[in-house]
């Protein structure tokens, strides 16, 4: 099944089609440009790719946790795309991309991902890897970092860029290494979608949503004047 993903819920615009072990990926560094980016990253995709939008069987999104603006930005596109052309979506949560992406590149199948969620706090997760498939341990949080409690048992790495923003929170869960540079990609996100596509657990565009996991959208003015960001 030919499917397109996409994630903008961190600072890099992602992007990629495929099936199976075979992907066009588009990467880019955004910061806060990725409506404007997004759109013609998935055309140059398609183009690699040598498909048309209408070949496609299914779009998937990074759903969330991460950056409010991007998480909108990922899942309107992919609803917008996917209601053109009559195909399912499949919203896939970030922190479950993280921990795929670091198993693909170095092998690690106990991972803690954590996202910096700004205002002092952290979206934290656990995944284990089994012989098919990742089973979520603890499910997406928004906690203080000193709040985090996992009952973790064996070796666990951390991977995301909250470990950079909090570094004493590896010793905390007693992680053996943490890779920091780790982040969700369009790749990990269709690998993650693809087999539940295949076994029909796509869902219509209206019904494709977000994952907050934080629902507070606004600020104080104290907490703006300080520097805090959603």
């Amino acid at each position: 099944m030919k499917l397109l993903a996409l994630d903008t819920s961190t600072e890099w615009c992602s992007v990629a089609v495929g099936y199976g072990s075979h992907w066009h990926l588009r990467d880019e560094h955004a910061g806060q440009t990725h409506s404007e980016r997004l759109l013609p990253m998935v055309r140059a995709a398609l183009a690699a790719a040598g498909w048309t939008l209408a070949e496609l069987d299914g779009i998937a999104f990074g759903a969330g946790p991460g950056s409010f603006t991007g998480i909108r930005i990922a899942c309107g596109v992919a609803q917008g795309l996917a209601l053109g052309i009559d195909r399912p979506v499949v919203p896939v949560p970030t922190l479950a991309a993280i921990a795929h992406a670091l198993w693909r590149a170095q092998g690690p199948t106990r991972v803690v991902t954590c996202l910096d969620a700004r205002m002092r706090e952290i979206y934290v997760a656990a995944y284990e890897r089994g012989p098919q498939a990742w089973t979520e341990t603890h499910p997406p949080a928004v906690l203080a970092p000193a709040q985090v409690e996992l009952a973790l048992t064996g070796v666990w790495v951390g991977a995301g860029n909250g470990f950079a923003a909090y570094p004493a929170l590896a010793a905390q869960l007693g992680l053996t290494s943490t890779d920091e540079t780790a982040r969700p990609t369009a790749q990990a996100i269709g690998e993650l979608a693809l087999p539940r596509l295949m076994a029909g657990e796509g869902v219509d565009a209206a019904a494709a949503l977000p994952l907050y996991v934080r629902h507070r959208v606004a600020l104080t003015a104290a907490e703006r004047a300080a520097g805090a960001r959603l």
